[in-house]
């Protein structure tokens, strides 16, 4: 849109905990790339994408930007902070000026495609909050601390929620700058938009957008990847 310009904000910065080893998991090797590469190559393609900013381990800054920096979008390589929202606020301290939305995005969420990320970013520039999402297919049961069932929520309320999220820019700012003040500890972005009275609209997404997150997801991912080419 000629109104609007977008700055993808691609968070790599997580210590691969569950995925184990020594290796980012953005720098896993996939069908014979680098992770990282399948999310770059999907926001690179989109039109609507500006320009895009990757969020790395400091161990990682060397690697990621000599792959990162092969597509024209990417402007900046940046060092991640000790928490999700502290990465975050990295990326959106290094976009442009010109920036109106922000589309915030797992790196690790490798299988996001051009038409998934437009159309998000769509539903923002309408709502100024949107983010991709599934409805949730299992039977979902709240535990207490020793895991006794405590009681089953309506399922076809519920939807797990994914990334790209999007926001317009000042939104997103009034967000953050709450969610500092007040310590909250949030798991996505949205929840901090939610947390000053904000209203998020979920697309729907597809299940195939899965995140890396331990070593089964790596043969999942390749073969989703084969079927893809």
């Amino acid at each position: 849109m000629a109104d609007t310009f977008t700055s993808a904000i691609i968070v790599a910065a997580g210590d691969s905990t569950r995925m184990g080893g020594k290796l980012s998991k953005q720098l896993i090797p996939l069908n014979g790339r680098a992770a990282i590469e399948y999310t770059l190559r999907a926001f690179q393609e989109c039109s609507l994408i500006d320009e895009i900013i990757v969020v790395a381990r400091s161990v990682d800054i060397d690697d990621i930007a000599e792959i990162a920096f092969n597509f024209k979008k990417v402007s900046a390589v940046t060092a991640g902070g000790s928490t999700r929202m502290a990465s975050v606020s990295k990326g959106i301290h290094a976009a442009d000026k010109r920036t109106t939305h922000y589309a915030i995005h797992d790196g690790a969420r490798v299988l996001i495609t051009r038409d998934l990320i437009t159309k998000v970013l769509n539903a923002a520039y309408e709502t100024g909050a949107a983010a991709l999402g599934t409805p949730v297919t299992d039977t979902i049961k709240v535990v207490d601390k020793e895991g006794v069932v405590q009681s089953t929520p309506d399922r076809s309320a519920m939807w797990a929620v994914q990334t790209p999220q999007v926001f317009e820019k000042d939104l997103y700012k009034r967000a953050m700058g709450n969610a500092v003040v007040n310590c909250l500890e949030v798991t996505d972005d949205c929840s901090m938009v939610e947390a000053i009275g904000e209203k998020v609209t979920l697309i729907r997404g597809e299940y195939f957008n899965i995140k890396l997150t331990t070593p089964s997801d790596i043969a999942i991912a390749e073969a989703l990847l084969a079927k893809r080419k």
